[in-house]
């Protein structure tokens, strides 16, 4: 086991240094006017040349990509130009993170409790009601852009709140975008990033389970007269999960880095929302630090998914072993 988790935690540090190494390069493409901010235009060709030779962009290709491995190396993603000029990143990362962990944590909490048993229910009551309303939700989901009922859950949600505020007085009203000191507005947002991890965990658990529903060991134990939830319960759904087991790692990383398009809907103040203003203001240092943030979460999530597939999963072969004498 450990040999298996030190040759993979080489193979995914690998892959980061190459992913790493192409955003430097992709970067380096961007207009330099992302490194000017509203400046650019103030400035004539010496000074911004001036500029740029003391961030090192002039220095040659090779010495800057060993100047920015060991920035990062020191924890060091640098400055702001444009979103808050001068201002550490670090430092703003360090006021997003906690609105995302919060969000995505929870959402990702809501959705494995709503989605697997959903799953499970689809699986055991096959082609009948649980199922037919179950895949209908799936499909719904997965059909129809995830805007559109993101935008529905806020535009309309709170209209019928507000209806019935005015006309029960003891009911409350949904507010429209995210709040910090209102408990309130947090409710819209997790249950729009919910929706998603629901129809996913179901429509998987339900795919695995089917699956160990139709293997021979499940016809040999019913063969032998094991109860149906005797079955289901210690083989059928351990099985299943094994394969589950190898996503959460990534679906929580990415989860709780925020989702870019609903913290932007309702103005919550944490990573995802951040890349898109980064993108939007040409913010160069930003997104490069965040392109690289996410990027090491994607990779981490693989490596980790495949450490606990290992620990699950005991016919997983971690070592060649030699032929039978």
């Amino acid at each position: 086991m450990f040999r298996y988790i030190i040759k993979r935690l080489i193979q995914s540090l690998f892959t980061l240094f190459i992913v790493v190494t192409i955003v430097f390069l992709l970067m380096r493409m961007m207009p330099e006017e992302g490194y000017f901010g509203n400046n650019y235009e103030k400035l004539d060709e010496s000074q911004r040349e001036a500029i740029l030779t003391a961030m090192g962009l002039r220095d040659p290709l090779h010495k800057q990509l060993i100047n920015f491995y060991s920035q990062i190396l020191k924890g060091d993603l640098g400055k702001s130009i444009i979103y808050r000029p001068k201002v550490e990143i670090s430092k703003i990362l360090k006021a997003k993170i906690p609105y995302s962990v919060k969000f995505g944590l929870t959402s990702m909490g809501i959705s494995i409790i709503l989605g697997i048993p959903l799953g499970i229910m689809m699986a055991l009551n096959r082609n009948r009601l649980w199922d037919k309303l179950g895949t209908s939700y799936v499909v719904f989901i997965n059909a129809v852009p995830a805007a559109v009922y993101y935008l529905f859950i806020q535009l309309y949600i709170t209209a019928f709140s507000k209806y019935l505020v005015d006309r029960y007085d003891y009911f409350f009203q949904l507010p429209i975008l995210f709040s910090e000191n209102n408990p309130l507005s947090w409710i819209l947002p997790i249950i729009s990033m919910s929706l998603g991890g629901i129809a996913y965990y179901a429509m998987w658990m339900r795919r695995y389970m089917l699956d160990e529903i139709n293997k021979d060991y499940v016809k040999l134990a019913r063969a032998k007269g094991l109860k149906n939830s005797s079955i289901m319960l210690k083989h059928v759904l351990r099985n299943a999960f094994v394969p589950m087991a190898q996503y959460l790692p990534s679906a929580m990383l990415f989860t709780i880095s925020g989702s870019i398009y609903i913290e932007s809907l309702y103005s919550i103040p944490g990573m995802g929302g951040l890349l898109v203003d980064a993108i939007q203001r040409q913010d160069n240092t930003l997104v490069q630090a965040l392109v690289l943030i996410y990027s090491s979460i994607g990779i981490l999530g693989l490596f980790l998914g495949d450490v606990l597939m290992a620990v699950f999963d005991p016919r997983i072969k971690l070592e060649k072993k030699g032929g039978a004498r």
